[in-house]
């Protein structure tokens, strides 16, 4: 049933908010995020220190897109304050690898004693950091972090052998929140 949707969102104190050609971008302190909100049928304002998400004939799958956004929004207004931070750990069994930060990406040398250097992609605004077998990723921006520190756990899946032998590889040990 179509009916009438208005959500408001406060924006924090300090923070400022620019909503222009289905892009917001929020900055404090010399830190800025931007994101695309596009919802089809859903008018964005914002007045005053207020975002507002209005639909005239609104349905149930735009009322959960834009209590999605409003999450996403929340997560970029505390990324303004502190920035993100995940923990991962390298463990070997047999071969010890090597991790080197290169220019966009991370390479994990003699993983299971592979002559052929595995890769792991890290996204814009994220700043990684190896300290021997410990490494932290952190960002302001929350979704940018993660997938870094998803793709690297990621470069050093294990196919064909049994998990519970070749146990070898980088993990996730803490990310914002709780620790894994």
């Amino acid at each position: 049933m179509k009916k009438k949707i208005s959500e408001k969102m406060q924006i924090p104190e300090g923070v400022s908010c620019i909503y222009k050609d289905k892009a917001l971008t929020c900055s404090k302190s010399g830190v800025s995020l931007s994101r695309i909100l596009d919802i089809p049928g859903v008018k964005i304002t914002i007045k005053g220190n207020e975002i507002f998400f209005d639909a005239e004939k609104g349905n149930k799958n735009q009322f959960k897109t834009i209590k999605s956004v409003l999450a996403h929004l929340k997560n970029m207004f505390s990324g303004l304050d502190a920035k993100y931070k995940y923990e991962l750990e390298a463990c070997n069994v047999h071969f010890p690898m090597t991790l080197k930060v290169d220019a966009g990406k991370i390479t994990i040398n003699n993983f299971l004693g592979e002559k052929v250097p595995r890769h792991a992609v890290i996204l814009k605004d994220v700043s990684v950091e190896v300290k021997g077998q410990r490494i932290t990723v952190s960002s302001h921006n929350k979704e940018h972090a993660g997938q870094t520190a998803a793709n690297i756990e990621k470069a050093t899946k294990i196919k064909n052998r049994d998990r519970r032998v070749f146990q070898d590889g980088i993990y996730i040990v803490e990310r914002p929140g709780r620790n894994a």
